[in-house]
């Protein structure tokens, strides 16, 4: 799904944004929820950044990837983390265009978002090319989420990707039975 998010498009830059896990629900500018056995994945845009929140018979999982004030730590590059029956891992790069190629593979990114069961992606007014973009993928003991936040005055993307999954003492004792 492709939106067009109603709100201004601010000057944020790509370093501004902070990672969290565990916060509670953000005021969103755009919701798609994913029903999938044993629990419900809700992608959220909000503004210049996103929210997953994954609830299932585990527990909750809620990722934020935004400008947070107070948060002044850099995105990392990777986390990977024991959240009670889940094993959660998060990565984070940064990808730097010439502006000759950031429409193009901003286009590219929102048509692949845009067609996809499973995505969500909002754009700015005012400029095409300032979105922020999810796509999340549903396996068996799995859930895993990619996003994208584009900085174009800046010739920027931000591509993240995240993985749950029920930890292997988890997996081993519903296979028992």
């Amino acid at each position: 799904m492709l939106t067009t998010l109603q709100t201004s498009y601010t000057d944020t830059r790509a370093g501004d944004l902070a990672w969290c896990l565990g916060k509670a629900p953000l005021p969103a500018l755009a919701v798609a929820d994913l029903g999938m056995e044993g629990g419900e994945v809700q992608m959220r845009l909000l503004g210049a950044s996103h929210q997953v929140i994954l609830e299932t018979d585990e527990g909750v999982c809620s990722e934020t990837v935004a400008c947070l004030p107070g948060r002044t730590t850099p995105l990392p590059v990777g986390v990977a983390e024991r959240l009670g029956g889940w094993e959660y891992e998060f990565a984070a790069r940064v990808e730097s265009l010439p502006s000759s190629a950031f429409g193009s593979r901003a286009q590219e990114l929102l048509d692949l978002v845009a067609e996809h069961p499973n995505g969500l992606a909002g754009t700015f007014p005012g400029d095409p090319n300032a979105f922020t973009a999810m796509l999340v993928q549903v396996g068996e003991g799995a859930v895993n989420w990619r996003t994208w936040h584009a900085y174009p005055q800046e010739g920027r993307l931000v591509v993240t990707r995240s993985r749950v999954q029920l930890a292997a003492e988890t997996r081993q004792l519903r296979s028992c039975g």
